[in-house]
């Protein structure tokens, strides 16, 4: 079977602009699954290690009130912290300067003096 230029042109205008579409497709996803520059991608990734901290710090404080009795202080540690980030934010490396500043902080907020003991001041 031979091809007329008249099928081939056809062919050439069905097919071309669909190959387009798939390559500006491909282009278009791979920019925006990538971060636009390094320093962005740091920068977020800091905001997102210093966001579960604040997170994990929350939620030690207020596993501690829970499980302490009545009359008794909550004992909230660095440890309890630190192994929060790990196991429900997946960090891999925590600095205990790092857990203990947002421990203070979260500390501070949620005004844990009165009823609270813990280890970040050491």
């Amino acid at each position: 079977m031979e091809w007329t230029a008249e099928e081939i042109a056809g062919g050439v205008l069905l097919i071309g602009p669909g190959l387009a579409l798939i390559v500006a497709g491909t282009v278009w996803k791979g920019r925006a699954v990538r971060p636009y520059s390094r320093r962005r991608a740091l920068t977020m990734a800091h905001r997102a290690y210093v966001r579960d901290l604040s997170r994990a710090a929350d939620l030690a404080i207020s596993t501690a009130r829970r499980a302490a009795g009545e009359g008794e202080p909550a004992i909230v540690t660095v440890a309890d912290v630190e192994r929060l980030v790990r196991e429900r934010y997946g960090h891999e490396h925590v600095e205990r300067s790092h857990a203990a500043a947002a421990l203070r902080r979260r500390f501070h907020h949620h005004g844990c003096a009165a009823d609270c003991v813990t280890d970040a001041y050491v």
